[in-house]
């Protein structure tokens, strides 16, 4: 049966870069019931899609704020646990719905849920309680991938203070291919995402455009799904300033479970964001 998932899974990967999304629209679990307080934002795109993301002010005075892109599969309802620290912290939080996910309307893609990335930060600027000079794009995974072209080509990125990634993929074809090659039937196919898969928002070819913003790199070491030498290339491909932070035994987007690690994010954010007085 598993071989069988991968090999469906591989060749549906390979068929679009559409299927990098993986959208469900049940609420699988609620902030309130883990004591969180949050706001469902209606926002509106550019070409017209209504999106419904969830927002965490900070407790106390916020001394940042971030904008978290999710990974692929699921919705918000899953994935805010990775962010749901951080208004303990002081720090403001907009978990963005992409399109085609949870309450949000149309359909994903690359080029869509750049213009739901515009519509959050555009949402985020108008705030009163958003220090608009205090702003942090952080991602997960494929929300890692959507966050570094975005602050390298995004419309509001001169507005970014710094980039955060979390076990992202440094190339759309790259990471296809990987997938092909670890399954025996597939392995023949290992040309295939030349033609087929979209690599024009690679993150391997913006990371370089990003300095002077800081960005920090985080990866498990144990991740079986993006292996760790994504990580390892994004950061030579980067240029300064920038840090690399593996944990290693971690695996995927399961670094931030460390309280140690989660502190030491929650001080760069505070460290990164203290010169925008």
């Amino acid at each position: 049966m598993r071989s069988a998932i991968a090999l469906v899974f591989a060749f549906g990967l390979a068929a679009c870069t559409n299927h990098f999304f993986q959208p469900d629209r049940i609420k699988f679990l609620d902030p309130v019931e883990f004591g969180l307080e949050f706001r469902e934002l209606r926002l509106q795109t550019a070409d017209g899609v209504l999106l419904s993301s969830w927002y965490f002010p900070a407790r106390g005075t916020a001394r940042a704020t971030v904008l978290f892109l999710h990974g692929n599969a699921e919705n918000v309802s899953t994935h805010f646990s990775s962010i749901a620290w951080m208004p303990a912290e002081g720090i403001n939080v907009l978990a963005l719905e992409y399109r085609g996910y949870g309450a949000s309307e149309g359909r994903p893609s690359l080029a869509g849920v750049q213009l739901d990335i515009d519509a959050a930060m555009q949402a985020l600027l108008s705030r009163p309680d958003v220090d608009a000079r205090r702003i942090v794009l952080f991602g997960q995974s494929l929300g890692g991938a959507l966050a570094i072209h975005y602050a390298a080509r995004g419309a509001y990125r001169v507005h970014l203070r710094a980039l955060v990634t979390d076990s992202a993929f440094s190339d759309y074809r790259d990471i296809v291919r990987e997938k092909l090659a670890g399954f025996f039937l597939t392995w023949p196919l290992q040309w295939l995402p030349v033609l087929t898969v979209d690599n024009d928002y690679s993150p391997a070819a913006s990371i370089g455009l990003l300095s002077p913003l800081p960005v920090v790199l985080i990866h498990g070491e144990r991740d079986r799904i993006v292996p760790v030498h994504h990580a390892r290339r994004l950061f030579e491909l980067a240029r300064e300033p920038k840090e690399l932070w593996l944990e290693p035994e971690a695996f995927h987007i399961r670094a931030l479970r460390s309280a140690e690690l989660r502190q030491r994010l929650a001080e760069f954010l505070r460290r990164v964001t203290s010169g925008s007085e």
